[in-house]
């Protein structure tokens, strides 16, 4: 029986898996990083242990260092999560051959599926070796990969070495391993995948499907089960090919075979020999504690004969850190708030208060959603998702309410392209316009005993805002009875909550202060002095770092004085473990570069200025 865990892992995964160990009595350890000294994950286990020496962003890939804490530390058993070490044949072996328990299917198992080649060759296909026009397009992909990391979709020939190029880089410090292949790419495809779970007695449950087709960077964003709108018989033979897929390696415990479906036909991905970051949806249909039972099948207990029934549908949605207006930039700083209705489920890494670093992944939270039908599902995840407190960096949660909403997805007509199509439209800004106004109230609520009513009549007040991209400015005046305003009725205020009557309709909003920047009800606002200092005015065509990152690397024979076309890539940054690309705002010439390979960059740095020509 196992009595301490480890988790080679951090953040929401790591919390998600203690918190099935303290309802079975087992006690936890957690590994951190130095970054990760304060983290939810390790203050919340029964011990941590620091994995010292290696840098913040691959101290998580030093197998050697995990398992030397997992002695060190007592532990009988280690699960490794997702990413980082889940899908490491080597890393499984080292934690059994150090006499330890391995949550996961046999280094064998990994080592055939792992590797999305030779998981293609199989199941009897094979990636492209010699690309053609006629190919076209294709997807680079990283062989060890997931999560998007180490993709590149490829429309043109020449576009191919770059491709390669980058997807190795963020393949290695992913993933520590840069071998990826090329397969042709379908456009419109739906993303479907299979839950397994196997036991050591030859017993596999397909635990139905689930639809991941809303993606960004080839990253799930929105996830369900079942997925919609499949016949009997596809899902079916999805069902089949995975068991297929599980006993052709011998699997044992949680896995998944990703599809994609096309024109009725399935077309096999890869099989992810590891827990998913979507399993809470197949959890909540078919009642089940998927990381429970990955435990038992490791202590040797038998699965049913048959999986339990599935009832009703549902939704996840992944809160990210990130502006999915500005190329999905990841964004970094204090999470003051994380809170969302009753009802829904939320597993998350973070509680108030935590720091959003620059070394790991954006994600924040998942948000699922159980109803009886899918209907019902997505209404509930997307009002809770609107009514949730989230204060700190931009997040991607607007866009999330607007996705589950889209006519496209209620319908069940979504394709891996759909943010292809529908990003501007889903990310067009739409601030509240009283929000200002009812911050502005908040803000000279009780300055004075009286609200800072004058004898004499006086200048009305005026506040300035940057609200959506746009500056805005409003204007009241203290009376003796409240506040006079133009255009509303001021019903209630106070320091955090302000009531304002608009053309006979009542709002409420709750105002959130932390500096310069506030939260009104979903609206975030930035507070601006009346009289802008013109010496922060910066020179057009000037290029500055969207997020704290390094730089990897500069164009080639790029110096100051080059010329360069509007769209040319200029810099490449790295920040959580992705690759951002700086491209020239306008044809020109580049005047300035401060821009350096392997310089730590800050939000604001001025990394070079292109003058238009």
């Amino acid at each position: 029986m196992i009595q301490t865990l480890l988790v080679a892992n951090r953040g929401e995964i790591a919390c998600r898996i203690f918190r099935t160990c303290a309802a079975s009595g087992i006690r936890t350890v957690a590994v951190h990083s130095d970054a990760d000294e304060n983290a939810l994950h390790a203050r919340v286990a029964d011990t941590a242990v620091r994995l010292p020496g290696a840098a913040p962003a691959d101290t998580y890939l030093r197998g050697d260092l995990v398992v030397k804490a997992a002695l060190a530390a007592g532990a009988d058993a280690v699960h490794p999560g997702y990413g980082f070490l889940s899908e490491n044949a080597g890393f499984a072996r080292a934690v059994l051959d150090a006499g330890l328990t391995w949550i996961g299917p046999p280094p064998e198992a990994i080592e055939a599926m792992a590797s999305k080649t030779r998981a293609k060759q199989l199941m009897g296909l094979a990636p492209l070796t010699d690309v053609t026009e006629a190919d076209l397009p294709v997807l680079v992909k990283a062989a060890a990969g997931g999560g998007g990391r180490g993709m590149r979709i490829v429309r043109r020939l020449e576009e191919l070495p770059a491709a390669l190029e980058g997807a190795r880089a963020e393949a290695v410090s992913a993933f520590g391993d840069g071998e990826v292949f090329v397969e042709p790419y379908l456009e419109h495809g739906r993303h479907v995948e299979v839950q397994i779970l196997a036991d050591t007695h030859g017993t596999v449950w397909p635990l139905g499907t689930r639809d991941c087709s809303l993606q960004r960077r080839h990253q799930k964003v929105i996830e369900e089960a079942p997925a919609p709108g499949l016949t009997e018989g596809l899902a079916k033979e999805l069902r089949a090919l995975a068991v297929r897929a599980a006993r052709a390696v011998s699997y044992v415990g949680a896995g998944t075979v990703e599809f994609l479906v096309a024109d009725g036909r399935a077309h096999f991905l890869e099989m992810n020999t590891r827990l998913q970051v979507e399993h809470p949806v197949t959890e909540e249909v078919f009642g089940l504690d998927l990381v429970a039972e990955q435990l038992r099948v490791a202590e040797g207990h038998a699965l049913a004969p048959e999986p339990p029934p599935a009832r009703g549908h549902a939704v996840e949605a992944r809160l990210y850190a990130e502006d999915p207006a500005r190329d999905w930039a990841p964004e970094t700083g204090t999470l003051h708030r994380l809170a969302v209705p009753a009802g829904v489920r939320l597993d998350t890494g973070y509680t108030d208060g935590d720091p959003i670093g620059v070394h790991y992944d954006p994600m924040l939270a998942k948000v699922v959603a159980h109803a009886p039908t899918r209907a019902e599902a997505i209404r509930k995840l997307a009002g809770a998702l609107e009514a949730a407190a989230l204060h700190g960096p931009v997040t991607n949660r607007d866009l999330l309410v607007r996705s589950l909403r889209h006519p496209e997805f209620t319908s069940a007509r979504m394709d891996t392209g759909f943010y292809d199509r529908h990003l501007p439209a889903l990310t067009e800004p739409a601030p509240d316009p009283l929000a200002p106004l009812a911050a502005a109230l908040a803000a000279a609520h009780g300055r004075s005993r009286f609200g800072g009513w004058r004898n004499l009549p006086s200048q009305p007040q005026i506040k300035r805002y940057e609200v959506g991209g746009e500056e805005t400015e409003v204007r009241y005046r203290p009376t003796r009875t409240g506040f006079a305003v133009e255009g509303a009725r001021v019903v209630h205020v106070s320091a955090h909550t302000v009531v304002l009557e608009a053309d006979g309709v009542r709002h409420r909003f709750e105002v959130a202060r932390y500096g310069d920047r506030i939260h009104v009800n979903t609206t975030r606002l930035t507070a601006l002095p009346r009289f802008p200092d013109p010496e922060q005015q910066l020179a057009p065509g000037s290029l500055l770092a969207p997020m704290p990152g390094t730089v990897v690397r500069v164009a080639e024979g790029l110096t100051e004085g080059t010329a360069v076309t509007a769209g040319q890539p200029l810099i490449w940054l790295e920040a959580m473990k992705m690759q951002h690309q700086i491209s020239a705002p306008t044809e020109g010439t580049l005047t300035t570069l401060h821009a350096k390979p392997g310089q730590q960059v800050e939000p604001g740095f001025l990394l070079a200025v292109v003058r238009q020509t």
